[in-house]
């Protein structure tokens, strides 16, 4: 699991502070007069909304296009939109803490709340329908926290502190401040549950998302009651990095590939089998989201290209590619790249092996070709004239990299 966790949080006042981009704070006070602002409005600056009917969550998610982004707690940074919320649209799955949607936990400390005021409900509802403008696909899910939370989290001393041999309370991670949660312990396990039905009973997410997942035997009792609390339509995001879980398989929607590596030919590999893996043997409807970070810096686009491309051919999911979790700015903070416009449209067929080394896929509008890391760099040919959407040439043939992939679109 990675080491850091540090999120924004801009709205989460657990905190006395609120960590914000670039190591700005803000105290408590500020950060609710912000989420005031943020969602007490039905309109976004400078436009007046309509709102749709909203779609059901299974053409939502069959619905949209591809390439498909996520965001996984943090922003693009790069983009000049007219609202917060105009960028948080430009994702197909948004997961966050409840306090990002506007929900406000009906008791201090949180880890005790089971549910939300009313007051915050309805704001929260007001920044769906909003994103929903915005986004008729859009996928919005809560993180509820099991595994590690701010020491605020819960009193001091409580039973649900996680204790190691010597009574002393575990930490969760390096930094950050956090320690670890008794999810063994059965009567938290169903705390844990309960605040996973009152996400999704707000009627503002449409499921919830648990970190630092694997397969062992307080998780599994763990998913099948959170299952049981939400019932069998919700999405249950779990971050299993690049492993794959069996056990709780029959439970979970969509892996969170929080991918820590990939640095490496067997990285990616790796990664590539378990994306395969989960779009068979997850429960449907499949949301599985792969991110990969940066190696030098965010200009790595053969990097950016490769984690699309192998989400376009070996999934119907979502991508991310964002900062490394070491970087002392929040985690999962990313740009905002052309190479991810709806550009494709949908899927028409499964992917296909390439004698090269390559896999491709095709699409409604063009083909999505991945060469990943350990193959060399291939030419690629087509019948008719494509425009590669990495380059913008229009030819026959083009060129791909390894690790890269393109985008080669129809030319009318």
């Amino acid at each position: 699991m990675p080491r850091h966790r540090r999120r924004i949080l801009a709205l989460n006042l657990e905190r006395t502070k609120v960590r914000l981009p670039r190591g700005m704070l803000l105290s408590a006070p500020v950060a609710l007069a912000m989420s005031v602002a943020f969602f007490g409005s039905s309109s976004v600056p400078g436009q007046t909304l309509t709102t749709p009917p909203e779609r059901p969550l299974i053409e939502r998610i069959q619905g949209r296009t591809f390439p498909s982004v996520f965001q996984a707690w943090s922003p693009a940074q790069n983009v000049h939109d007219d609202s917060p919320l105009h960028t948080v649209a430009r994702h197909d799955l948004v997961f966050d803490a409840p306090e990002f949607f506007g929900l406000k936990w009906n008791r201090r400390p949180t880890g005790l709340a089971d549910g939300f005021t009313a007051e915050s409900i309805g704001r929260a509802k007001s920044f769906r329908q909003q994103l929903l403008t915005l986004n008729p696909n859009v996928v919005l899910i809560a993180e509820i926290r099991y595994r590690d939370a701010h020491r605020s989290y819960l009193p001091e001393g409580h039973k649900w502190w996680l204790r190691d041999d010597k009574g002393q309370i575990v930490p969760g991670w390096d930094e950050g401040g956090f320690l670890c949660l008794d999810f063994h312990n059965p009567e938290f396990r169903s705390q844990v549950a309960r605040q996973a039905r009152a996400a999704v009973d707000s009627g503002v997410v449409d499921g919830v998302m648990l970190d630092w997942w694997s397969d062992d035997a307080s998780r599994v009792v763990l998913i099948r009651d959170v299952r049981d609390a939400i019932g069998d339509k919700a999405i249950i995001l779990a971050n299993a990095n690049d492993r794959q879980t069996p056990q709780t398989a029959p439970y979970i929607n969509g892996y969170f590939m929080e991918c820590t590596d990939s640095r490496t030919a067997q990285d990616w590999k790796r990664i590539a089998n378990t994306l395969a893996w989960a779009e068979v043997a997850l429960r449907q409807p499949r949301v599985n989201c792969l991110e990969t970070w940066y190696h030098k810096s965010r200009d790595d686009l053969n990097l950016m290209r490769a984690t699309t491309t192998l989400a376009l051919t070996h999934s119907d999911g979502y991508c991310l590619f964002s900062d490394p979790n070491p970087l002392p700015t929040p985690d999962h903070l990313h740009n905002w790249y052309p190479f991810w416009s709806k550009s494709l449209g949908k899927p028409v067929d499964k992917e296909t092996a390439d004698p090269n080394g390559t896999v491709r896929r095709e699409f409604e509008n063009g083909t999505a070709v991945y060469n990943p890391m350990g193959n060399k760099a291939v030419s690629v040919t087509f019948s008719e004239r494509r425009r590669s959407a990495a380059t913008g040439k229009t030819a026959q043939s083009h060129d791909v990299g390894s690790p890269d992939g393109d985008i080669f679109l129809k030319v009318k």
